[in-house]
């Protein structure tokens, strides 16, 4: 029986990442994700003014920076039991999404499809129009992406003032009021956007592909026209199924989601399961679907550089005190490991499509379990659940005579939580107040769902349980490692942070 233990740095992620595996007989059958950097932002917040969380927080990203800043004004939204008016909520719904829409064509184009085009694929008869497609800074689709989603960014910079970055929401609501202009702009960005992406990488509108429910409905949808046939979605779908992605990935099949965004009064969009949401919110495991209950939520330290008395805390009384690395074997990862009730969880699009009910997915979980394949799939077909959404709500802005801010008492001793869906998926942060001072400040990203490392339990996180049985043919290549991983869009300058230890 040949035994190889492999360290492997990943790059094309957000941050420092590295896998430790071990392999027998070609097989992994152990695996530690390491997040190699002390993340130091929890701290950097005890002291300050509440308010300098709308400030520090969003720098925690340079990719999902207003996804940081939605979390943190939400949580002091409800630490002051401030409402949010309608326009206001319209607004920063639309710059979240319109980084969630960015953040997913990128991450697939430009980080995931890489990797497909890598020379032990070169003999597979759809190599080459991969490379045509997919070329690094040259391939059809890697330099329109580029172009596209840098055009869709500058949504937010008009609403916002910029990006990345931007500190335009507070309290109750926004400080940057959109005139006719700024709306109309915005809008003719989106529209462009849309027909490139029904275009390009869709090849029809999103009404036609509303209505593919199943794997049948897909493999029908691929062979109705060419435009289907040819667009990067069927591409995908071709080439996908002929690298045999579907058997790779399989983890927990537990999934959270935050649902979309909170709807705002008095909305022409309609949710979909949730009367507050554009999609549910939820926790999904073996038993089926049950409601989010923040309370569920804690961060195990068990394998995580860090020192406590209890292996687990819920945020509001979480602590973040590093120890030192090289003093604790038993200890791997600078990432804590977030639970909810306990259980592991995988988070990101898919998530997203499983907890709202979508068929197509619910389906392939149920028969196949979370892959690699239907990863990608979700994060192809995310854009077309948001872009309506986004394009309403831009219009409603115009239409309604609705306030950007509602005035508020700002208590001097509170709690606040804001949970919300970042681009790669659950992002929540926790905010305590004593004396008009910032407390404890918690913050659960994404990555630290998916990249978690192992629990009090000795139960894997997300993507470790995804890699562990993965077969890899070729030791020094070992891509199919790397698929797994990138399926869940890894970022972890959000997980782990701020100085090398």
């Amino acid at each position: 029986m040949a035994k190889t233990h492999k360290i492997i740095p990943l790059n094309r992620v957000e941050g420092d990442l590295e896998l430790r595996i071990d392999i027998e007989d070609d097989v992994v059958t152990q695996t530690r994700s390491v997040g190699t950097m002390y993340r130091g932002f929890e701290n950097l917040m005890t002291g300050r003014g509440p308010m300098d969380s709308l400030v520090i927080t969003p720098r925690i990203c340079g990719i999902c920076t207003t996804a940081h800043l939605n979390a943190a004004a939400k949580a002091l939204d409800m630490a002051y039991s401030a409402a949010v008016p309608g326009n206001a909520q319209r607004l920063r719904n639309v710059t979240l999404m319109v980084e969630q829409l960015q953040n997913d064509v990128r991450q697939a184009v430009l980080l995931f499809m890489p990797d497909l085009i890598h020379p032990t694929y070169a003999r597979q008869p759809m190599y080459d129009e991969a490379f045509r497609r997919y070329a690094v800074l040259k391939g059809e689709t890697t330099l329109q992406t580029v172009e596209e989603t840098k055009r869709l960014l500058e949504i937010i910079a008009i609403l916002g003032g910029q990006w990345p970055h931007s500190s335009f929401m507070v309290p109750g609501g926004v400080v940057s009021v959109p005139v006719a202009s700024d709306i109309i702009h915005c809008r003719h960005i989106l529209r462009n956007f849309r027909k490139w992406y029904e275009d390009r990488i869709l090849g029809c509108t999103l009404e036609v592909l509303g209505s593919i429910h199943s794997w049948g409905d897909l493999q029908s949808w691929l062979v109705a026209s060419p435009a289907h046939h040819k667009s990067d979605l069927g591409f995908f779908v071709r080439y996908g199924k002929q690298l045999g992605l579907e058997n790779l990935g399989r983890g927990h099949d537990t999934f959270i989601s935050c649902g979309g965004p909170d709807l705002p009064d008095q909305t022409a969009v309609v949710a979909d399961g949730d009367q507050e949401k554009l999609w549910r919110s939820g926790f999904y495991g073996p038993q089926g679907l049950v409601a989010m209950d923040q309370r569920k939520i804690s961060e195990d330290i068990s394998s995580a550089f860090f020192k406590d008395d209890l292996p687990a805390r819920h945020p509001f009384e979480g602590r973040t005190v590093p120890l030192d690395s090289d003093t604790h074997k038993e200890k791997y990862s600078w990432a804590k490991a977030p639970r909810y009730d306990g259980r592991p969880a995988e988070t990101g699009p898919l998530a997203d499509m499983v907890v709202s009910g979508h068929p197509l997915f619910i389906k392939q979980v149920e028969e196949k379990g979370a892959n690699v394949l239907i990863r990608q799939l979700a994060r192809l077909i995310r854009p077309a659940i948001i872009l309506p959404a986004v394009d309403q709500w831009l219009a409603e802005m115009a239409e309604r005579k609705s306030p950007f801010f509602l005035d508020h008492t700002k208590k001097v001793t509170s709690q606040g939580y804001g949970l919300i869906t970042a681009p790669r998926g659950f992002l929540g942060h926790w905010v305590t107040i004593e004396n008009g001072l910032i407390g404890n400040y918690q913050v659960i990203t994404p990555t630290a769902w998916n990249a978690s490392p192992s629990d009090v339990n000795q139960v894997r996180g997300p993507w470790e349980e995804a890699i562990v049985g993965t077969l890899v043919r070729d030791i020094k290549n070992p891509l199919e490692v790397e698929h797994v991983v990138r399926s869940f869009d890894p970022c972890l300058v959000c997980s782990v942070h701020a100085i090398e230890v």
